[in-house]
């Protein structure tokens, strides 16, 4: 006995549910006519992942329900397919009368234009970026399914998601006569993420003694990035097959019966290192905002500095250098080797280099306000000044030729406030906002010696990398007049917020408590402009986003 099975490996729009539909009955009748007699679409693959207070309307769960019967009704003819598809379901007001209906995150086997089996996930997590207990209420049954002609059928055991990160959903479905878990899933990516999947994946395969499936989904949406890497197991847990990262692919794997045990055969892609997924998923999430959204393009403003130049890298990469522009934006306190770097690197991508003064802007403001800052020495206010001009004349060009403008602040500046609002803040998309400042130079120095996308080996100069960071608002000055070293800065942020660590434990590991008392207290104060920052990038287990929620007023310190 053999058995083809596909893995639609697609990338969804959120809320297009005509076009989520097509892309399943096209996805379908193509792995169909190559063999295949069981198709896997990933978690909530009708509506996309995640659709947030969407759930909440009962015309869009309506909606959900009539776009899995077209699906189904556009397979009717195709003999012997199942077609696993994730959905809401429940909730619908036309027909419930209670005051708060019950959604589920299910997922349906269709077959011959049937809808034949449901099922509710069952474990619904509610940590990191996901809020789903807000949403849906859990299952509690298995639901397990044949797939394939008479006398040579598999029974299929169907898990969504976190089901397969507990040992309770898989055991049920063997109990219920499972012999291969199908996983379907939308877990967002961060770095290591994939793999850390296979190891669970296959402590779960092994404990059920079942061979294992995993249906991933693949794309940008708004702040997370999901990376793909559908994979199949064996029963003992080895790797039988991988599927390429980061993009669409239709991954196929033969189901076959020696004596009595399940084995499968899959392609399998090699192992990829760190960096190349965290490029691509900063690359892939830069392009679906982007063009998921409509813009026509991007613009950001190039500084000479290391982080405009790896986000400038990133986004052309992801678009090409015909949507992508750059402004040089120079002060009275620009070195002239920025404004020979940033020329040289937008020469070096082929995008298009503007240059504007904001010299004139910012005498203006000081003449303005001359009579009320009498007798007072510049300070932080004037630098900021200078952030803001470049701001406003950003988001000017914004709204006159409609390209999104990419900020390029990273973390490290994020959970120490050294940013401006209104200001180097200003924009709609934040594309580095959650790379430590250690990451933006290992990340740089990995672009210029590898060249993914074949846009020149080298983007970033040598320059840019080596010379010491500077905001360049006042005269000589360098990051680190008021920052710790970022080796040191960049280990506390990492051990107080993305870890918990408390204050004593940090000290206790060997950093200097004048250093981690500076660093945590800006990290406290300037809740008030994370609120405001634009949506970025998630590629770490804890972003400044929905993994961060911390109250702007607040008096512990700890």
């Amino acid at each position: 006995m053999t058995l083809q099975l596909c893995v639609a490996q697609l990338n969804f729009i959120v809320g297009d549910l005509d076009g989520n539909a097509q892309k399943i009955i096209a996805a379908a009748q193509q792995a169909y006519a190559n063999g295949a007699r069981l198709v896997l679409t990933p978690e909530l693959s009708i509506c996309g992942y995640a659709a947030e207070d969407l759930f909440l309307r009962p015309a869009f769960i309506h909606a959900c329900d009539d776009a899995v019967k077209s699906v189904a009704q556009a397979l009717a003819g195709l003999k012997d397919l199942c077609v696993v598809v994730g959905h809401p379901a429940g909730g619908d007001s036309r027909t419930r009368s209670v005051a708060i209906p019950q959604r589920f995150n299910a997922a349906s086997v269709l077959r011959e234009g049937q809808v034949v089996a449901t099922y509710a996930k069952q474990e619904l997590p509610n940590y990191q970026v996901f809020d789903e207990r807000r949403y849906f209420v859990p299952g509690d049954s298995a639901c397990v399914f044949d797939v394939g002609a008479a006398g040579e059928q598999v029974r299929v055991g169907l898990l969504i998601c976190e089901d397969a990160w507990f040992d309770a959903p898989a055991q049920k479905a063997k109990a219920a006569g499972a012999e291969l878990l199908a996983v379907i899933n939308a877990s967002p990516f961060h770095v290591g993420k994939g793999y850390e999947r296979e190891a669970t994946m296959r402590q779960r395969a092994q404990a059920t003694g079942l061979p294992l499936v995993y249906a991933h989904l693949v794309g940008g949406q708004d702040e997370v990035v999901f990376e793909g890497h559908s994979f199949a197991l064996d029963a003992d847990g080895s790797v039988a097959g991988r599927a390429p990262s980061f993009k669409e692919n239709m991954f196929f794997a033969q189901v076959g019966r020696a004596q009595a045990a399940i084995k499968l055969v899959a392609k399998l892609e090699p192992e990829r290192s760190p960096e190349q997924d965290l490029w691509d998923a900063l690359v892939l999430g830069v392009r679906d905002y982007v063009g998921k959204n409509g813009f026509p393009g991007v613009i950001l403003g190039l500084s000479g500095g290391i982080d405009s130049a790896l986000v400038l890298a990133i986004a052309v990469d992801a678009l090409g250098p015909q949507k992508v522009r750059t402004v040089m934006m120079p002060s009275p306190y620009t070195a002239d080797i920025s404004w020979i770097d940033a020329r040289e690197m937008a020469q070096r991508l082929g995008v298009r280099y503007d240059e504007i003064s904001i010299v004139p802007e910012l005498e203006a403001f000081k003449a303005t306000l001359a009579g009320e800052f009498a007798g007072l020495s510049e300070d932080t206010t004037e630098e900021n000044i200078q952030a803001r001009i470049r701001g406003t004349l950003l988001m000017a060009l914004s709204n006159k030729f409609g390209s999104l403008v990419l900020t390029t602040g990273n973390k490290s500046e994020m959970a120490t406030g050294y940013c401006t609002l209104y200001g180097d803040m200003a924009g709609g998309f934040a594309v580095i906002k959650d790379l430590a400042k250690t990451l933006v130079f290992k990340m740089a120095r990995w672009r210029n010696a590898h060249d993914p996308y074949g846009t020149g080996s080298s983007p970033i100069p040598e320059r840019i990398i080596t010379r010491p960071p500077s905001a360049e608002l006042r005269p000589d000055q360098t990051d680190q007049d008021s920052l710790p070293p970022y080796e040191v800065l960049d280990a506390i942020i990492d051990r107080y917020m993305e870890n918990d660590q408390s204050i004593d434990s940090i000290v206790a590991a060997g950093f200097a408590r004048a250093d981690v008392e500076k660093v945590t207290r800006l990290i406290k104060i300037n809740e008030y402009k994370r609120r405001q920052a634009p949506v970025g990038i998630r590629v770490t287990h804890r972003s400044f986003g929905k993994d961060w929620r911390y109250p702007i007023t607040n008096r512990f310190r700890a």
